[in-house]
């Protein structure tokens, strides 16, 4: 960042004016006011949807039935006490959580929409309220101080250009005379791409337009691409993917229109329609699965003693891993010793859940037995980072002395259990703990506790347990409760189906066993528990493996294409209340699953309608209106709007690459950036100007976006304090002359 001229005002150009803004503009306004002698300084935010501190992903005027995938406990608007390096903080009551401005919100409306628990989900539109009013705040708080002013452009950003000086006009569509920046802030979010330029998407688009369906390459925003004109009751709508932006097309074409999602009395839900809807909603995806439920966040009552930390899946794991395996790479000035995911990291993930697993179904003396067992096999697969052995036979290796062990504790449970085996048999661990722990997970800590008491009478126990039934499904037999890896990925067994109608029936059956499980909670249900305590707790150190070219070019391609369905499906899915809505709309018969796994989509020219084929199940489904549901990954090349490809043009960036050595470099479609967030130029350089934050990113660093957490020293937050910190560095910097200049507010940062 280059220095300033002391008798002008700084001029800061922020470009997207989303979640992300808003959390800047905490960090701009407590800093600012912090400083012995206000800064001369102007910040313009640009937003091409006019919603500021929202964005139009989390628009206060979006359809009401999506829920954010976040509990509201979860998600905050400021730093806090928890965040490294903050500096400087807000006082309380101008940074609330979502939690205490939806509390402050009801208190004042009554409005229901905002009577929510720490453990609630709320709607996608709350969360927006909560952003658009803590940006006005900090936004009042900012303009408060002499000197200080902000200006707020409801305009999209088109390009950037050179101007004296080293500084940058920022253009938008409206033209006029541009503003003039010393620095920009690049916050554009989600992005979405051209079909033209993907090979699928194009032939789709190309079909359509030949034969006067309808294709909408992109879902959102909800309220403006898929109108009730364009998906009328007559009609079929496909949707291609089953991720969580399927779920909300799905309540969008369902209670959108008027439909009702009603609890019975047993507590199920059934669906009345409004007669508003499609005929009917095909859904279908490579893997044929909706994302699995949430589990009900027990760790929220104290995140930083619940939330799983590694034991074997650890960030010095990986960089031994570097160290025995490691294939040395140059990427750009940075020389980088690179993984394969399979061989090297998947053997770890699966050995962390494993031990996960079953520390929570036997207890957490039994899992310190494990990692004992474990240990010695885990420090050999570190040194010689699996030899030649396949990504299988080390997974094996690995879990060999776990499985051993578990081995000798389900033959003693089950044993104990049908009164074969003696209670008071000698064994490694504390068996009466193992047992009630056991008993506690399958039954319920209140009912397992009774079972418990029966441990001195085999002959009562075995009668008990001859009518008990898990109210989670969980099988009594502990050899029926192991942990499996492909189980996990596969929980509806390819060739367990023949038709259509059996895989509905066989999803409809998942989904039960899934919401259970979710009910039961992420600390007390083993396989919730290693899904979250892994894919989700321990994401830093997949962070760490892949960042910058942590994996060789194929892996990388792989880990894309394959790990990230695994991570969204296990991890990353909608809510209990929002996945109980899903299955009332499969029963009732208006989703239509029965296509299956790897569906095949092409255009029947004879109909011209697009045709689903499940090759699975025989089923064909023939389309009127085609959504594409998924997620575009960020793609510099391919941005359906220009400011990107124009930067790409000018060598203002250029695209990130992993270099493949013997195989194809791979290429996904993020910027060329620096550790602090700084695009490498055509030429090889690094403008300090320029600052990128979020998806832009994402392919050359892992998971980069997200809402902000309190109480957790957040990514996203130490990004951007990456980002503040040297800002205000080079702001003093172009003081160094000034003998009336006040002292730099000193802000040491990670960056995520």
């Amino acid at each position: 960042m280059t220095g300033i001229d002391t008798n002008a005002p700084t001029c800061v150009a922020i470009v997207g004016g989303g979640p992300s803004c808003t959390y800047v503009l905490d960090r701009l306004a407590a800093t600012v006011a912090a400083r012995e002698r206000p800064p001369a300084l102007e910040v313009h935010v640009y937003d091409r949807s006019g919603n500021f501190g929202a964005g139009q992903v989390h628009s206060p005027g979006q359809p009401e039935t999506s829920f954010l995938n976040r509990i509201v406990g979860q998600v905050a608007f400021a730093a806090d006490e928890s965040v490294l390096g903050a500096g400087p903080l807000l006082d309380p009551a101008d940074r609330p959580t979502l939690l205490e401005w939806c509390r402050a919100r009801f208190e004042q409306t009554g409005d229901p929409v905002f009577d929510l628990k720490a453990e609630d989900w709320p709607k996608r539109y709350v969360h927006g309220l909560a952003l658009r009013d803590q940006f006005e705040r900090y936004v009042g708080l900012l303009r408060s101080v002499p000197g200080v002013s902000v200006h707020l452009h409801p305009a999209e950003v088109v390009d950037l250009a050179e101007r004296e000086a080293g500084r940058l006009a920022v253009i938008t569509s409206r033209g006029g005379e541009p503003v003039v920046a010393d620095h920009v802030l690049m916050l554009t979010g989600h992005s979405s791409n051209d079909p033209r330029h993907y090979p699928l998407q194009a032939a789709w688009s190309d079909f359509a337009r030949r034969n006067g369906v309808g294709f909408i390459p992109s879902a959102y925003p909800l309220e403006t691409s898929i109108e009730e004109s364009a998906a009328t009751p007559e009609q079929v709508v496909g949707c291609v993917g089953m991720g969580l932006t399927a779920i909300d097309v799905i309540l969008h074409l369902t209670e959108g229109r008027g439909g009702v999602f009603e609890r019975q009395p047993d507590g199920s839900t059934v669906y009345r329609p409004s007669g508003r809807e499609p005929a009917s909603i095909v859904v279908f995806s490579r893997s044929g699965l909706f994302t699995f439920a949430r589990p009900f966040n027990a760790k929220e009552k104290n995140p930083q003693e619940l939330e799983h930390t590694g034991v074997f899946l650890t960030e010095p794991a990986i960089d031994r891993l570097r160290v025995s395996a490691g294939r040395p790479v140059r990427i750009g000035q940075r020389e980088q010793y690179q993984l394969d995911f399979r061989r090297h990291v998947l053997p770890l993930i699966v050995l962390e859940m494993a031990q996960l697993y079953y520390t929570t179904l036997f207890g957490a003396e039994f899992g310190s037995h494990l990692r004992a067992r474990a240990l010695p096999g885990w420090e050999e697969f570190l040194a010689d980072g699996g030899a030649e052995r396949s990504a299988e036979e080390s997974t094996d290796r690995l879990l060999a002395p776990v499985e051993a062990a578990v081995d000798q504790a389900v033959g003693y449970v089950d044993g104990v259990l049908t009164g074969a085996v003696p209670p008071r048999t000698e064994l490694p661990w504390d068996r009466e703990r193992l047992l009630r722990r056991y008993l506690a997970v399958v039954f319920g800590r209140a009912r397992g506790a009774e079972l418990a008491g029966l441990l001195d009478d085999p002959l009562a126990l075995a009668s008990a347990l001859a009518s008990e039934v898990s109210p989670w499904r969980h099988p009594t037999r502990a050899a029926d409760n192991r942990f499996s890896w492909q189980r996990t990925l596969e929980p509806v067994p390819r060739g367990s189906y023949a038709t259509g109608e059996e895989y509905r029936d066989a999803v409809l059956d998942f989904l039960d066993l899934d919401h259970r499980w979710a009910a039961q909670d992420n600390l007390w249900n083993p396989a919730k528990a290693a899904a979250d305590g892994v894919w989700r707790d321990l994401r830093d150190v997949l962070a760490h493996a892949v960042d910058f070219g942590g994996l060789h070019a194929a892996s990388h391609r792989d880990f894309l294409d394959v790990f990230m369905r695994h991570h969204n499906r296990l991890c990353n899915g909608a809510a209990l209340e929002v996945m109980e809505k899903v299955r009332a709309a499969i029963r009732h018969g208006l989703v239509d699953v029965s296509v299956g796994p790897d569906a095949t989509l092409s255009g029947d020219e004879e109909s011209g309608r697009f045709l689903v084929t499940g090759p699975a199940t025989g089923v064909t489904r023939r389309l009127d209106l085609l959504v594409d549901s998924r997620v575009h990954p960020f793609n510099a090349r391919n941005d359906v709007l220009p400011l990107y490809p124009s930067m790409l043009r000018k060598g203002l960036v250029r695209i990130w690459s992993n270099p493949g050595q013997g195989e194809p470099d791979f290429t996904p479609g993020g910027l060329d950036l620096t550790e602090d967030f700084h695009p490498v130029r055509e030429d090889g350089t690094v403008d300090r100007r320029l600052t990128l934050l979020g998806p832009p990113s994402e392919g050359v660093m892992f998971f980069q976006l997200g809402a902000l957490r309190p109480n957790q020293n957040h990514h996203v937050m130490q990004d951007i304090l990456c980002w503040i910190n040297e800002f205000w560095h080079s702001q003093d910097r172009g003081r160094d002359d000034d003998p009336g200049r006040e002292p730099s507010v000193l802000l040491t940062a990670g960056h995520g």
